[in-house]
C-alpha cells in the first residue's frame, strides 16, 4: 500500500485553498496540479485564457498560477481580466528569459512570477508564500498616514478617503511605508521586508514602487509621498516635501 504523502509545516497551512493552474502544456500541468493537490490545495486546471475566466467565474480561486503563453488569448490578458473582476493573487510562469516580459507581467498585477524550466516544490513554496500574505491579519490595527488609511485586517486602503485598488504586494509594500516613514530602504531591503526573499530580480521591486506611485501619488512624474533615494533606493515621506523627481538613480530606482 502506498504510504501517504507527508506534508512539510509550510505545505500544512494550504487549508483547502483553491487554486487555478492555467497552462497549456499538459504536461507542466499535470506536475503542477500533482503537487499542489498532495500540499493539500484543491487544484482547477485550465489550458487556455478563455476556459481559465469560465473556470474563475466559477469557482473562484484563492490564486491563479497563470502561463504567459497561451493559445488565443495570452497570459497578461487573463491577469487584466481576472483583476477587473475581482483582486486575487496570481504567478506567472514564463519560458522566456527576457527582463521585459517578466516585468509584462508584473505591470498588470501578477504577485509573483517563475521562468521555465522550474521546481514544482519551488512553486508549491512561493503559492504558500503569496497565499501566507494575503491572508487578513486581524490582530493588525488600522493607521493613516499622508491621507492614506490602511486597514490590514481587510486588507483596505483608502486616499483622501476613495477605495485604493491594490494587489497584494501593492498593499504589502504601502504598509511597509506607512510603518517606517523617514527611513531609506534599498531595493535588497524591500524585497527581504515585502517579499520575503533573500535573492531575486531587483525589477520586481522597480516595478511594484512605480506601480503604487502611480496610485497614491498627486502627480506619479513627481513623487512626494514615495521619494527615490539617490544610490540607496526609496523613502515614504509623510510631509510629502519635495523629493527626487523619480528618475532612475544608481540603484535602478526610479
Amino acid at each position: 500500500m502506498q504510504q501517504p504523502y507527508e506534508l512539510t509545516e509550510a505545505e500544512a497551512t494550504a487549508g483547502g485553498a483553491r487554486v487555478l493552474v492555467v497552462d497549456d502544456d499538459p504536461t507542466v500541468a499535470e506536475i503542477v496540479a500533482g503537487y499542489l493537490d498532495r500540499a493539500g490545495y484543491l487544484v482547477d486546471h485550465a489550458g487556455d485564457g478563455p476556459t481559465a475566466l469560465t473556470r474563475a467565474a466559477a469557482h473562484w480561486p484563492d490564486l491563479v498560477v497563470l502561463d504567459l503563453m497561451l493559445p488565443g488569448m495570452d497570459g497578461l490578458e487573463v491577469c487584466r481580466r481576472l483583476r477587473g473582476h475581482a483582486p486575487v493573487p496570481v504567478i506567472m510562469l514564463t519560458a522566456r528569459g527576457d527582463e521585459d516580459d517578466r516585468i509584462l507581467g508584473l505591470e498588470v498585477g501578477a504577485d509573483d512570477y517563475v521562468t521555465k524550466p522550474f521546481s514544482p516544490r519551488e512553486l508549491v513554496l512561493r503559492v504558500e508564500s503569496v497565499l501566507r500574505r494575503s491572508r487578513p491579519a486581524p490582530a493588525d490595527r488600522s493607521f493613516s498616514s499622508a491621507g492614506l488609511t490602511l486597514d490590514p485586517g481587510a486588507r483596505r486602503a483608502t486616499k483622501d478617503g476613495t477605495e485604493l485598488a491594490l494587489t497584494l504586494r501593492e498593499f504589502d509594500l504601502l504598509a511597509f511605508f506607512l510603518r517606517h516613514p523617514g527611513r531609506a530602504y534599498s531595493r535588497e531591503d524591500l524585497m527581504r521586508a515585502v517579499w520575503g526573499w533573500d535573492f531575486g530580480d531587483l525589477s520586481t521591486v522597480t516595478v511594484h514602487v512605480r506601480r503604487l506611485r502611480a496610485k497614491v501619488e498627486d502627480d506619479p512624474a513627481r513623487p512626494r509621498l514615495i521619494q527615490t533615494v539617490w544610490g540607496v533606493g526609496y523613502r515614504f515621506e509623510p510631509s510629502g516635501q519635495d523629493g527626487q523627481d523619480g528618475q532612475s538613480g544608481p540603484e535602478g530606482a526610479a
